[in-house]
């Protein structure tokens, strides 16, 4: 029997020394590490507490698609994301994971979000309209605004105030940064239970449930047809015939909101501001998306599948900046890989980021490069590029999220010249990976 391989690790002292940066920014810390350690170690956070971080892509691939059925998430999102969010797809595990996914999936079929492209695009000209030129913007308050629009609308038409909408994205930002102090700073739980701080913001979750019962009850009491996410939702069913309850409907929606705009305004700063240093690709874009314009048969799903070089910046911006820049599993049961014994009950953390500029899977890959995402060459990633996750478990609004940031940036670069205000893109590591100090210029095109 071959030996066990040891897997090289960080001890608890290190862990504590470099607490203070890890809180305002963990990803130096992990990138040290896996300099040091190579594709994977395994953190000591004290109190017989540990955590495996992996880049090595083949055992993301295996964890998150190949023997998924025994990997769950862990209790990051599972509890204490879940406690503010409550039992969404984003949430939720086993049997009751599978049954709402079955539910839900059919909603977000690339023939179901067809009629929802109009609101999308219609709130997308809108948003964009409103943007100031000839001065510094910081867009991602911009995009924010943008992308929670986009869910809204298309979630409840109009049927929702704006103060409604402010609430909820208050709440929603309120509530990611909260779970950020406690995810990084673990040894101060009893500070935050015991001075009412989860409890304030439990409460502050709990206007936001109220606000969408309110919606839900003033659609059922109408009973007109919107065609929007809400009235596929409401009308799903299970296979006994029976309906979500409202409980359930008030979780979903909570996730899609979280999910469908967080990491939507993210990537939309992300690539405007890469679209802002490469004028080049910014033209090549604006031409494609014109000519696609001009082919007066093109309804919005073929100038989408027709926007290949806009399709192809996304995703070369979701390479360089993931949204979702770490993924997290614990094993069922024990397992093996490459030699190393993963003992039942490990919590991992995939560094999508470290994946995705990984220098023995990516040329030049601190480089954009959106040429290397054409429709031959893309086919080749798929064992190591995971935007949007991968296996049963990838993100069920990925199409939805492909099609509104295509338009966004076709729609933006075709009235904008965009150029940079400095010369670096930073980042803000959050529960998402969100840019920091992202302004941009904006000049009007004659």
């Amino acid at each position: 029997m071959n030996a066990t391989k040891k897997i090289p690790e960080v001890s608890t002292f290190t862990f504590l020394k470099q607490a203070l940066k890890i809180l305002n920014n963990p990803l130096p810390f992990h990138h040290k590490n896996f300099e040091k350690h190579g594709d994977i170690f395994k953190l000591n956070i004290g109190f017989g507490n540990y955590a495996v971080f992996s880049r090595d892509a083949e055992l993301a691939e295996y964890v998150l698609q190949k023997n998924w059925k025994n990997y769950k998430k862990s209790e990051i999102q599972t509890e204490q994301l879940a406690k503010y969010l409550g039992k969404g797809l984003l949430t939720s595990e086993g049997d009751y994971w599978r049954t709402q996914r079955k539910l839900i999936q059919p909603a977000f079929h690339k023939k179901s979000l067809d009629t929802l492209l109009d609101t999308i695009k219609n709130t997308i000209v809108e948003e964009v309209s409103k943007l100031k030129t000839n001065i510094s913007v910081d867009v991602l308050p911009v995009f924010g605004d943008l992308a929670f629009k986009v869910v809204v609308k298309s979630l409840f038409s109009n049927a929702v105030t704006n103060d409604e909408i402010k609430t909820l994205q208050d709440v929603t930002e309120e509530n990611q940064l909260m779970l950020v102090k406690e995810l990084r700073q673990p040894y101060l739980k009893w500070y935050f239970q015991s001075f009412g701080i989860i409890k304030k913001h439990l409460s502050r979750s709990q206007e936001s449930r109220d606000i969408l019962l309110n919606i839900i009850n003033r659609r059922k009491q109408s009973q007109a047809q919107h065609n929007d996410l809400l009235d596929m939702l409401l009308s799903a069913r299970y296979h006994d015939g029976s309906a979500m309850s409202n409980e359930q409907l008030i979780d979903e929606i909570l996730v899609l909101f979280v999910a469908g705009h967080e990491t939507t305004a993210n990537s939309l700063s992300f690539t405007l501001q890469l679209l802002a240093h490469h004028l080049e690709w910014q033209e090549k874009v604006r031409h494609q998306y014109q000519l696609v314009l001009a082919d007066a048969n093109s309804d919005l799903m073929s100038v989408i599948g027709q926007s290949q070089y806009a399709k192809q910046v996304v995703e070369e911006s979701m390479r360089l900046y993931p949204p979702a820049y770490f993924m997290d599993r614990v094993n069922l049961e024990d397992d093996t890989f490459k030699g190393f014994h993963l003992k039942k009950g490990t919590s991992f953390l995939f560094s999508i980021l470290e994946i995705h500029k990984h220098k023995d899977l990516w040329e030049h890959p601190e480089a954009f490069m959106p040429e290397r995402f054409t429709p031959e060459k893309a086919k080749g990633y798929s064992s190591h590029y995971f935007p949007f996750g991968a296996g049963p478990r990838k993100c069920i609004g990925n199409n939805f999220a492909m099609f509104e940031m295509i338009m966004a940036v076709s729609e933006l670069v075709s009235k904008f010249k965009i150029y940079p205000v400095q010369d670096t893109i930073e980042v803000n590591p959050l529960i998402t990976l969100r840019p920091k100090h992202a302004f941009l210029k904006f000049e009007n095109i004659n």
